[in-house]
């Protein structure tokens, strides 16, 4: 059964930082730590921002999912506005954000996007080290 781990935060910019906080948390409860936790934490920080920023939505949540499935490690981000999808875009050097996604494509093994019936799921998928499995191997 894999590893899970849910919350949600309300849809706002300053929620991002407890985001970021409780995925470093999990990750390190899971014994994830160094590079992959960095990177995955970093991640997270950049969806999650995505979200709050673009989200539609008013008085919406956003959900935040790790998932291990091995050999994988998943971040997923969902948001209630499914119909407005990311897209990357190359950002001029002077440029104060739109670099999000394609820091995110550089640090995982893949991510993409789906819709699904109420929410828009953006996920990030991370490889993970040999002998890790979880919380349940701990």
């Amino acid at each position: 059964m894999p590893a899970t781990e849910t919350f949600r935060i309300p849809k706002h910019r300053r929620h991002v930082p407890d985001a970021r906080h409780r995925v470093g948390k999990t990750l390190a409860d899971w014994g994830i730590t160094a590079e992959l936790a960095d990177d995955v934490v970093l991640s997270a920080n950049e969806l999650v921002t995505n979200a709050v920023t673009h989200c539609r939505v008013t008085c919406a949540e956003v959900r935040v999912t790790l998932v291990i499935r091995e050999p994988y490690l998943f971040l997923e981000v969902h948001d209630p506005d499914r119909d407005r999808l990311p897209e990357p875009h190359d950002s001029g050097p002077d440029a104060e954000s739109g670099r999000g996604l394609t820091l995110v494509g550089r640090l995982a093994h893949g991510w993409g996007h789906g819709q699904l019936r109420h929410t828009k799921c953006v996920w990030a998928r991370f490889a993970l080290p040999e002998g890790t499995h979880g919380p349940a191997a701990l």
